[in-house]
């Protein structure tokens, strides 16, 4: 599981994941105090967090920058009890997205000043499927056929001084229609252009690790052969 804290990835694994090739810069253990001035660079993995360490890991993603800080590991032999932990700490939402094909493009918007994949929040009954074709075809204003799952991202923001963890589902799609595209004003979205892919890798640049995380997932699942 990885979910994105202050745009950190924050990766929970077990041992049976653990990579052994791997070099951690820094090496915490379950009796490890974290030092109250620390200033990581590039990989950290903690072996057996206790949950105070887990809190103050939590706060420091959430409150310092770490400009230098490339990811942080979690390993547990109970990685069950650990995500379980972890998203305890939040207040979970669900929202669905997609990556809209058309030929050899793919679909982004802009918002907020960074390029983005549409998404949106899951309305109460809804299925992830059902919420990301809705919301791609608002946000876009276009027709969708919804294909294959991709994966699912987590990453954390601060609402009302509430943390939050949103979940979101994310399927591959086809356009059916986008004659009257245009962008959703009213969610805030300047922009809307198709794609090439070395194009969107370009605009990723500016975008959120998330994104570029989802991406490279689709990339891959796009090399996959398809069963006949």
């Amino acid at each position: 599981m990885r979910i994105f804290v202050n745009d950190k990835p924050l990766e929970l694994i077990s041992y049976e994941e653990l990579d052994s090739e791997k070099f951690y810069e820094h090496v915490y253990r379950q009796s490890d105090e974290i030092p109250a001035d620390v200033e990581w660079e590039d990989d950290v993995i903690f072996h057996e967090p206790s949950h105070d360490l887990i809190i103050r890991l939590l706060y420091l993603l959430r409150t310092r920058k770490m400009k230098n800080l490339d990811s942080v590991t979690l390993v547990s032999e109970d990685k069950g009890t650990l995500k379980t932990f972890v998203k305890s700490r939040f207040l979970i939402v669900k929202a669905a997205g997609g990556i809209v094909s058309k030929k050899e493009k793919v679909l982004m918007i802009y918002r907020l000043g960074k390029w983005d994949f549409p998404k949106g929040k899951m309305d109460r009954g809804e299925t992830p499927e059902q919420c990301a074709k809705r919301e791609v075809e608002e946000e876009c204003n276009i027709v969708v056929k919804l294909r294959t799952p991709i994966v699912k991202t987590w990453h954390t923001y601060t609402q009302n001084r509430k943390s939050i963890l949103k979940k979101t589902y994310w399927y591959a799609m086809e356009s059916l229609n986008d004659a009257t595209m245009k962008p959703q004003a009213e969610e805030g979205i300047e922009d809307i252009q198709w794609m090439s892919e070395a194009d969107a890798k370009t605009a990723l640049i500016n975008s959120y690790p998330s994104m570029r995380y989802l991406f490279k997932h689709y990339l891959k699942m796009q090399l996959k052969p398809h069963k006949a």
